[in-house]
């Protein structure tokens, strides 16, 4: 497998509140069990609250699955969710200042040759395979329930003024319930795992992060997607990970 990764503050913001990391046991027989596991999150709440908060759910949903005992990746991402809700809601409490922070999180794990994965807001996994691109997450935002409503299409949702305002996020709210698949994803050689902020699916299209990855490495395809964003204008941070199954 091969992995890359890059954030990027983007063109207009002063801060970066996204917040990415990649991790796998060191020792082979946890390796075994628990694979490896790449998360993205995007914060929201001010640059110091959002910065915090990405920063805190990372951390969190990392260090709850490398405690895990092993056995149900999924079991385990979904506690790391939960106490990643925990510690933001409770640094935010001990901060009145940062009230209202909280942060998307996408976190998905390599299994042998399955894939887990759980998700709230709006940052984004994409399985890239055989030439094309299908999203697996679904974004917890407002403009995603006018289309649930059949109030607009997919594609006006991609290009909505609001659709950027979320109905759910870790440390918003007193429950946090992140998606998950009631299945393990079957994974194949030649398979890529995309998983970004909306600051570069907003300025981007499903074909061009297709195009983006396909037949270059994991390192060059950050580096081009990222530069797109940037070139569209880069309103917002910019955070995306590439996994290869090799």
């Amino acid at each position: 497998m091969e992995v890359a990764g890059l954030s990027d503050v983007g063109c207009q913001r002063q801060n970066n509140e996204d917040h990415y990391s990649y991790w796998e046991p060191t020792n082979d027989a946890e390796f075994e069990r628990k694979g490896r596991l790449v998360i993205v999150a995007d914060g929201m709440g001010g640059h110091e609250g959002g910065q915090e908060a990405s920063h805190i759910a990372v951390e969190a949903i990392q260090e709850t699955y490398a405690a895990a005992s092993g056995g149900d990746p999924q079991a385990a991402l979904a506690v790391g969710f939960h106490e990643a809700h925990q510690r933001i809601s409770g640094h935010a409490f001990q901060h009145p200042e940062l009230r209202g922070m909280g942060t998307t999180a996408t976190a998905a794990v390599i299994l042998a040759n399955h894939l887990y994965y759980a998700h709230i807001g709006d940052s984004r996994l994409y399985l890239l395979r055989d030439g094309l691109a299908s999203r697996l997450t679904h974004d917890h935002s407002y403009v995603s329930r006018l289309v649930e409503n059949g109030t607009i299409t997919t594609e006006e949702a991609e290009v909505h003024p609001q659709r950027h305002v979320l109905t759910a996020a870790l440390g918003v709210g007193l429950e946090v319930s992140p998606d998950a698949p009631e299945n393990p994803v079957d994974l194949k050689p030649g398979d890529t795992l995309v998983l970004c902020t909306d600051g570069l699916w907003g300025m981007l299209t499903e074909a061009e992060i297709r195009d983006g990855v396909a037949n270059c490495g994991v390192d060059e395809a950050c580096r081009a997607l990222v530069a797109l964003a940037k070139k569209r204008g880069g309103p917002d941070n910019i955070t995306v990970q590439v996994v290869r199954i090799l």
